[in-house]
């Protein structure tokens, strides 16, 4: 869904404003180890960032792009639902790293 998210009453396309972006975390309920061990979801860690799909970008969005996979911490999280699915609005500011094809491999923590 990278298409222009929609509000579920309205039906009305939704545009992000400034700096903020609409994200898909993504949904592993199980890690695995290097290993191969498998954690469960329940394992309580130390503070662990996570990833999600970038779905759409405010004006102002610098360095993301849609179906950017971007890093965050779940603390600076905003929930929303949107077509029946949860979703996260963030300030681009809160990503600490962007997983792109157009990231050089010669660059130097690019995004970082």
């Amino acid at each position: 869904m990278t298409d222009t998210p929609f509000d579920s009453e309205t039906g009305l396309p939704i545009r992000l404003l400034h700096d903020r972006l609409l994200v898909r975390e993504d949904v592993d309920a199980e890690r695995h180890s290097a290993g191969g061990i498998v954690i469960p979801a329940t394992a309580t860690m130390g503070k662990r960032l996570h990833w999600a799909e970038a779905v759409a970008v405010g004006p102002l969005v610098r360095s993301v792009e849609a179906e950017d996979r971007v890093l965050f911490d779940r603390e600076d999280k905003a929930e929303v639902e949107l077509q029946g699915r949860t979703f996260i609005l963030l300030r681009e500011r809160d990503i600490h790293a962007v997983a792109a094809k157009r990231v050089d491999d010669d660059a130097t923590g690019l995004y970082l």
